[in-house]
């Protein structure tokens, strides 16, 4: 059955290919980015694929632009039934010299961000009495990470809130999980690489049970089972897709 699916953080990395699995799998993609062109970009990608696509643009910490953007899918493409976070923000900083300005920011857009969509799309999950949401979290919320105590902290948030919304709306057709990925190639791991926090590829497979490191399509593939039918009677789990280095 086709949905209408919202993805934040769609237009790279682990959100850009859940895009493409969401769609792949016949659902309508609304493919929601702070970046305009790159958002536009995977929609025109998904576009040519023969899927249902819509580009919006919006910080998801700034509640009006996330009641802005829900209103266009709406419009466009209709009540919303499945809801991806995946839009985060990462920054290295040792605990010491973590700035109020550089915490709060991490916060507003990694859980209150998430809150944010959440609150916005659920009425829509309530009314059709079916409703999927996946939060993509991060093995730092259950191992920790040092010099990204903010980061780790947000997304730890992330367990809870899953948790508590799975056994608020469960009654309600609607199951909530999160995915805390680990060993990804990503963009982000990149920058983490370039900044002299990470080490190399060849020493994070080291470390992973699998000897190799994923690919977003991994978690793309995760999400896609979630948000599932077949999936209606797992909620408030936390999935872990990191090659058993997180067991």
């Amino acid at each position: 059955m086709s949905r209408v699916a919202v993805v934040t953080g769609g237009a790279s990395g682990m959100g850009e290919a859940t895009c493409h699995e969401l769609g792949r799998r016949g659902h309508k993609v609304a493919v929601f980015d702070v970046n305009g062109d790159a958002a536009q970009r995977v929609t025109d990608d998904l576009r040519a694929e023969g899927i249902t696509a819509l580009a919006v643009t919006g910080d998801v910490s700034d509640r009006a632009a996330v009641e802005d953007a829900f209103a266009k899918v709406r419009g466009e493409l209709g009540p919303v039934q499945i809801l991806v976070t995946s839009a985060g923000l990462f920054d290295y900083a040792s605990f010491a010299e973590i700035t109020v300005e550089s915490w709060s920011r991490i916060v507003d857009v990694n859980l209150t961000g998430t809150f944010h969509c959440c609150q916005v799309a659920l009425p829509d999950m309530v009314a059709a009495g079916w409703g999927r949401i996946v939060m993509i979290s991060s093995s730092s919320a259950q191992r920790g990470t040092p010099f990204a105590a903010h980061y780790a902290s947000s997304k730890g948030a992330l367990l809870t809130l899953t948790k508590s919304l799975a056994r608020e709306y469960a009654a309600q057709g609607i199951t909530v999980n999160n995915i805390p990925p680990s060993g990804i190639e990503t963009p982000m791991q990149h920058d983490g690489q370039a900044a002299g926090y990470l080490p190399s590829n060849e020493q994070i497979a080291a470390n992973i049970p699998v000897g190799h490191l994923g690919t977003a399509h991994d978690i793309a593939a995760a999400v896609g089972f979630l948000c599932s039918e077949d999936a209606g009677f797992i909620t408030g789990q936390t999935l872990g897709v990191n090659g058993g280095s997180v067991m």
